[in-house]
């Protein structure tokens, strides 16, 4: 069928090539890094406190200094969720495994043969050309950098990630990184060191073998102090609603949503036109950052996903290779892609 009689499966769905697990959380001390046995889980603890009106109030009221006054003598009473080290130990640890699949030319469900064929020529096509070695050595650059830390990078006096090979329950084969020397501004930090893990996980990619790592991550932050495991969204009024902040564990452990560590992996979006002042972003089909109410690649531009796609497969219209990185990088991400209704 020509190029041009193509219409977009009304049902298109990829399965994520990058299958992490949650991140748990321990501690211990900085020079027990190599002895497993010497690390304790974290456990979110519950607090009250009482805080101050910090909240931008209304005109009427920030203007007339006696309701003022009145207004910032009440007490702000939160009930939260916490996590810290203990007071002996220096370091978290945070640790977990991560798949990375092959097989990204056949989606898990697609309605139009035609378009499957065509859509399936385009990936292999890109993978005959690029092997899948850009995104590859971005995504292993993730892991070193140990981008997936989040806030608990932030000011750590330093930070080591320690990534190993799994086959059969044993260690094929392993690395350690100092966090410290990768910039999370830009990639291409380190390539020769990174070179043995970026071409195990475009292997992965590229259907070739299985890979399964283990990730543990250390950061000294110093005794005591506080960690930041990810926080949990109420929804429905499920849980005690005198608490305010919700924190993840899992059996008693602290932890990081398999998501938000996902999310730190993807983020090498760098192809984007504000990518200079922004740095790199989560690939997502409308590049878009929560944090900052934006998405950075719109439709009315023909930057964003689908637009591409569209071009690309329906068109034949091959985008810049860094695009092309991007939409590839996309369907490895995983969701629902099919024709609206």
């Amino acid at each position: 069928m020509a190029a041009n009689k193509l219409k977009t499966a009304s049902v298109l769905a990829f399965e994520r090539k990058h299958a992490n697990s949650d991140g748990f959380m321990y501690s211990g001390i900085w020079a027990n890094r190599s002895d497993s046995e010497q690390w304790e889980a974290i456990r979110v603890e519950t607090k009250d406190v009482r805080g101050t009106i910090s909240n931008r109030l209304k005109t009427a009221i920030a203007n007339d200094p006696l309701k003022l006054d009145a207004e910032i003598q009440k007490a702000n009473l939160q009930r939260v969720d916490t996590a810290a080290l203990p007071v002996n130990h220096d370091t978290l640890k945070v640790t977990f495994t991560l798949r990375v699949l092959g097989g990204l030319s056949t989606p898990s469900a697609c309605n139009s043969k035609d378009y499957q064929e065509a859509l399936s020529a385009v990936i292999e096509d890109y993978a005959k050309r690029e092997g899948f070695s850009e995104l590859a050595k971005r995504y292993a650059e993730n892991l070193a950098n140990g981008r997936f830390l989040w806030r608990n990078r932030v000011g750590a006096e330093a930070v080591e990630v320690r990534i190993s090979q799994l086959v059969d329950d044993q260690v094929a084969q392993s690395w350690v990184f100092d966090s410290h020397n990768f910039n999370l501004r830009n990639f291409g930090n380190n390539e020769a060191a990174l070179k043995p893990l970026s071409d195990l996980v475009q292997q992965g990619l590229a259907g070739d073998k299985f890979v399964l790592l283990k990730i543990e991550a250390f950061a000294k932050l110093g005794d005591g102090q506080e960690v930041f495991p990810s926080q949990e969204l109420v929804l429905d009024g499920g849980r005690d609603s005198a608490k305010s902040k919700y924190l993840y564990s899992v059996n008693d452990v602290a932890a990081m949503h398999s998501q938000k560590i996902g999310n730190a992996l993807r983020s090498i979006d760098t192809w984007y036109s504000e990518a200079e002042t922004y740095g790199p972003i989560a690939v997502e089909p409308y590049g878009s950052v929560t944090s900052r109410g934006s998405a950075y690649r719109q439709p009315k531009d023909k930057e964003d996903f689908y637009s591409l796609l569209d071009s690309w497969v329906l068109k034949g219209n091959v985008p810049t290779i860094g695009n092309q990185h991007y939409v590839m990088a996309t369907l490895i991400r995983g969701g629902v892609f099919g024709e609206a209704g």
